[in-house]
């Protein structure tokens, strides 16, 4: 029997991984550990767990990684860990740059919690979640892993920073590091804040919707269920000690693309809202996916048109709850 701890597991893609693992690993066990951090409602991750909240094989810690000691979090986590997810993170390119030290304390200082907590077990195993950004500004399309990394803000910048605070533990103590680079994940249960969530809720509503620039930025959209099965894969990866691994749908989609597939899917025409660039936004993402292909079988299945679909079911299904 498997044991996984994942923090962050009442989040977006935490709770889709969570899930996942309970419906093909048969005797699994999950720890999660989730501070119900208040950037978006604690009822919509509430929400998330709900299918496995009473499940015996499930185990929910309230707490703040960035205070909790490693120490500490051992006492509440007792017994052998096979794997570490670290999802959990303060999120937004956007806000970040309002609040910096408080994104250094989440995730940087969250993760050497972590790290700390892997090592004072004998954890060898370590996932962490980071992400596109880390690529800033860079017009060398598609991204492979090894391109010059330039971040343009402070969320970017403490990714960055857990990457190689990953290789130094990996180093250092010989904690198996695999550093996942999502690139704008999207589906069921995406976090409130996210471009589709919101332009869905408010296309349907018939609110205008905010459109920074002029709409060609673009982003390389990856549907949940092909991130999660990124995930698995690293999960179990093992023919290395420590990689960056690109987790995209190695294709991009401008926002005025996106926007007309979000009215194709609800019927509806969108009200634009046309407002400046945003500092800290990039003008383009792009995964170069042939690492994780190789390394992990990563192969992402679902194309924008049908990702859009599946999100606006679930959103229609559940609009009672999301925007009480």
């Amino acid at each position: 029997m498997n044991h996984y701890l994942i923090t962050g597991a009442a989040g977006f893609i935490g709770s889709n991984l969570t899930r996942t693992l309970f419906k093909t690993e048969p005797g699994v066990k999950i720890t999660c550990i989730d501070n119900f951090d208040p950037f978006y409602s604690s009822s919509i991750k509430q929400f998330n767990i709900r299918e496995f909240r009473d499940n015996p094989s499930f185990t929910l810690i309230e707490e703040d990684l960035a205070t909790i000691s490693a120490e500490n979090l051992a006492k509440k986590i007792p017994g052998n860990v096979d794997v570490i997810v670290h999802l959990a993170a303060k999120a937004g390119v956007r806000p970040s740059i309002e609040n910096p030290l408080s994104y250094q304390q989440a995730n940087v200082i969250g993760l050497q919690t972590m790290l700390d907590f892997a090592k004072s077990k004998g954890i060898k195993q370590f996932v962490f979640a980071s992400s596109s950004s880390v690529y800033g500004i860079n017009d060398h399309y598609p991204w492979k892993e090894e391109e010059k990394l330039m971040p343009i803000s402070p969320y970017a910048m403490t990714k960055l920073a857990g990457e190689m605070l990953g290789h130094v533990y990996n180093k250092l103590f010989g904690i198996r590091f695999i550093a996942l680079r999502f690139f704008t994940v999207y589906g069921p249960g995406q976090r409130p804040d996210l471009a589709i969530h919101k332009f869905t809720k408010n296309i349907i509503a018939g609110k205008p919707i905010a459109m920074f620039g002029d709409g060609s930025t673009s982003r390389d959209y990856t549907y949940v269920d092909d991130t999660v099965q990124g995930i698995i894969g690293a999960m179990n990866y093992t023919k290395t000690d420590f990689e960056i691994i690109n987790l995209g749908n190695r294709y991009t989609i401008s926002l005025k693309e996106l926007i007309e597939g979000i009215e194709k899917v609800t019927g509806k025409k969108a009200i634009i809202d046309k407002q400046p660039d945003q500092p800290g936004d990039v003008p383009k993402t792009y995964a170069d996916i042939s690492r994780a292909r190789e390394l992990l079988g990563y192969d992402p299945k679902t194309q924008i048109h049908d990702g859009l679909k599946k999100f606006h079911d679930w959103f229609v299904q559940h609009e009672a709850m999301l925007t009480k």
